[in-house]
C-alpha cells in the first residue's frame, strides 16, 4: 500500500474527530467574520499593502495542456515560452469547467459554475440572460473598489443583456439566424455591469451570431449581413473571424497606453479572454503556414504574437515589474482541432493526458497556468500545487489587502513569493454535460461512468453499459493517464470523497463560512450513481 493511501485511511479514522473540529472551527470563523466585518478599515489596509502590481489575465481558448512549445507543443511560442523562463508555471492547475461559459463565470467570481443557473453546457443564444448578476461580486468590482481601472477586451460568452425588437427585422430569416432581432441602437448589459470601466469585444464564441463588435454596451456598427463559421447568423459588414485576434491584440496595447499616460497613475487590470484557437481555426494571411503542420498550429502562434504585443506594450512603457500576467486557458484543447492529425505531426495539444474539452478527464480541464511577476514570483519556478481557475478572486483579494468573500476561491499568492502553502484540500471539476469529479491530493473520483462529455465512452453510451462501474477512482500519480478504475479496491476513498463533494453541494462553498444557497435548482447525478450512494441526493 502507498504512502499516501496509507495517508488517506489515517485521515479516514480520525473522521469523526476532524469534523467535530470543522464545526467548532467554522463557528469560530463566522464570528471572527462578524468581528472583522465591523472593525475593517479600507485606510487600514492600504496602509498595510506593500504594492498594487498592475494585474493582466491572459485567457486562451481551447488551448490545450501541451499546446505550448516548452511543455513539448511542436509549433513556436517563444512569448509565452517567455513568461515561463521568467514567472512560475504550474503543472497541477484546472479549470472549474471543460467548457467555456461556465469556467468564465468561475475565473470572475471566484464560484463555482455548477452553483449559478447554467447546470450544465454553455450559452449558444444572445438571447442568454447575463448569467452574473450585477449584484455579484467579481474581480473586476473587487480591483475597480480598490482604486484600479479595469478592462475587459476579447471574448465574454457569459451573456450580453441586448434590447430585442418585437419582430425580426424585415427579409430577414428570424429564427434560422440569430441576431436579427436584436436593436442594435440600444444600450445592452455587458460587462460594464460587472465592475468592468471598459470594454470592447464580443459577445460569445467565434461561431456564434451575432457577429458584431461590442464597445462598452452598445454594438460599434449594427448587424446588416449574414455571415458564418458553421452558424449563420446577423453580422456587421466590418466583422471578419480573421482579424479578432489583431482587434485584441491592438485594443489590448492602446489600453495599456493610455493607462500608462493617464496623469492620476492609477494601477489597472486588464482581462483578455482571447478567440484562439477555438473554432474556427483562421489564422491571418501573416500567420498562414508558419507552424508547418496546418491552421491549428498557425493559430497557436497568431495566439502566442497577442501575448508577444501585450509584454511589449508594457516593457516600452516600464511596467513589467509592476504587472502580474497571467496565462491560462478555458479548458483543454477540442476535439474540432482534429487531435489525431495534430499527433501524427508530432503535436500533442493536451499533451499525454486522457480525454479532451467538455470531457470529465484530465485533458478536458487541466490547463497550462503561467504567471510572472518580477521580484516577487522567482523565475524558471515551478509548482505542483493543486491550483484551480476559480482561485483568481481570492488570491486578487489577498493582493490588494481586502477579505475573500468568494465561495469556492483559495489564495495562491503565497505559493507566487515562495512560502510554504497547506494544500487546497478539494477540487471539483465538472464536465458539459454537468457530471461531477472531486480531487484531493492524489485521488480523482468521477461521479460517472463514462467521460460526462465527448470522448469515448460518452455518457448515453456509459449509462447503457451496465459493465462499467458508477463511478471512476483515479490514483493520478500512480496513473495520470487516468487508464486504471480503482474504485472497487477503495471502497473507503470513494464513500470519503462522496461525502466531501456532498457537503460541497449542501453548504453552497468550500471556503469556510454560513451554509449559502446555489442557484437554480438543484444539480443532478446519474441514478445508478444515487443509488450507489444517496448522500449526493440534494
Amino acid at each position: 500500500m502507498s504512502a499516501s493511501t496509507l495517508a488517506f485511511h489515517g485521515h479516514l479514522r480520525h473522521a469523526a474527530t476532524r469534523r467535530l473540529l470543522w464545526e467548532r472551527v467554522a463557528i469560530t470563523t463566522c464570528w471572527l467574520a462578524v468581528v472583522a466585518a465591523a472593525t475593517y478599515s479600507p485606510q487600514a489596509a492600504l496602509a498595510q499593502r506593500e504594492e498594487r502590481p498592475n494585474i493582466v489575465y491572459i485567457l486562451a481558448d481551447d488551448l490545450g495542456y501541451g499546446d505550448l512549445s516548452h511543455a513539448g507543443g511542436k509549433a513556436p511560442t517563444p512569448h509565452c515560452d517567455r513568461l515561463a523562463r521568467e514567472g512560475m508555471r504550474f503543472s497541477d492547475a484546472h479549470t472549474s469547467s471543460s467548457v467555456c461559459t461556465p469556467t468564465r463565470y468561475g475565473i470572475l467570481t471566484g464560484r463555482y459554475n455548477w452553483r449559478s443557473r447554467l447546470k450544465s453546457s454553455v450559452f449558444f443564444d444572445p438571447h442568454d440572460v447575463p448569467l452574473i448578476p450585477a449584484s455579484r461580486p467579481t474581480v473586476a468590482s473587487l480591483l475597480k473598489q480598490q482604486g484600479y481601472h479595469t478592462a475587459c477586451i476579447g471574448k465574454w460568452h457569459l451573456g450580453i443583456g441586448w434590447k430585442f425588437l418585437d419582430a425580426p427585422l424585415p427579409g430577414k430569416r428570424g429564427a434560422k439566424e440569430q441576431g436579427w432581432d436584436i436593436d442594435y441602437a440600444a444600450p445592452a448589459v455587458t460587462p460594464n455591469a460587472n465592475g468592468f470601466d471598459y470594454f470592447f469585444g464580443i459577445q460569445a464564441s467565434l461561431d456564434m451570431a451575432p457577429y458584431v463588435y461590442i464597445k462598452n454596451d452598445k454594438a460599434v456598427t449594427p448587424a446588416t449581413v449574414t455571415k458564418a463559421f458553421h452558424r449563420p447568423g446577423a453580422a456587421s459588414v466590418d466583422f471578419e473571424a480573421v482579424d479578432c485576434l489583431a482587434q485584441w491584440a491592438q485594443h489590448s496595447v492602446r489600453y495599456i497606453d493610455e493607462r500608462a499616460r493617464a496623469e492620476e497613475h492609477q494601477p489597472f487590470f486588464l482581462y483578455l479572454p482571447l478567440t484562439s484557437p477555438h473554432t474556427p481555426i483562421v489564422p491571418s494571411p501573416r500567420w498562414q503556414g508558419k507552424s508547418g503542420f496546418g491552421s491549428y498550429g498557425d493559430f497557436l502562434m497568431e495566439t502566442d504574437w497577442v501575448v508577444g504585443e501585450v509584454l511589449a506594450a508594457l516593457d516600452r512603457h516600464n511596467l513589467t515589474n509592476d504587472t502580474l500576467v497571467i496565462f491560462t486557458a478555458d479548458n483543454g484543447c477540442s476535439p474540432a482541432a482534429k487531435i489525431p492529425d495534430l499527433i501524427r505531426h508530432g503535436h500533442k495539444p493536451n499533451g499525454d493526458l486522457r480525454g479532451h474539452k467538455a470531457d470529465i478527464y484530465e485533458g478536458g480541464h487541466r490547463v497550462p497556468f503561467i504567471v510572472r511577476w518580477p521580484g516577487h514570483v522567482a523565475p524558471a519556478s515551478l509548482s505542483d500545487r493543486t491550483l484551480c481557475t476559480t482561485d483568481l478572486f481570492a488570491t486578487v483579494a489577498e493582493l490588494v489587502g481586502q477579505p475573500n468573500t468568494a465561495e469556492d476561491s483559495f489564495s495562491f499568492l503565497p505559493t507566487l513569493r515562495g512560502n510554504a502553502q497547506d494544500a487546497r484540500g478539494i477540487t471539483i471539476h465538472h464536465s458539459i454535460n454537468g457530471s461531477f469529479a472531486v480531487r484531493q491530493g492524489n485521488w480523482k473520483l468521477c461521479l460517472c461512468p463514462g467521460s460526462g462529455g465527448w470522448s469515448a465512452p460518452r455518457p448515453n453510451a456509459a449509462l447503457k453499459n451496465r459493465a462499467l462501474p458508477p463511478v471512476q477512482l483515479f490514483d493520478l500519480q500512480a496513473d495520470p493517464a487516468e487508464r486504471t478504475n480503482v474504485q472497487d479496491q477503495h471502497p473507503e476513498v470513494v464513500e470519503e470523497l462522496v461525502g466531501r463533494l456532498a457537503d460541497a453541494i449542501k453548504n453552497g462553498r468550500t471556503t469556510a463560512g454560513p451554509i449559502l444557497e446555489n442557484d437554480g435548482g438543484s444539480n443532478s447525478f446519474p441514478a445508478r450513481v444515487l443509488a450507489a450512494y444517496p448522500a449526493l441526493a440534494n
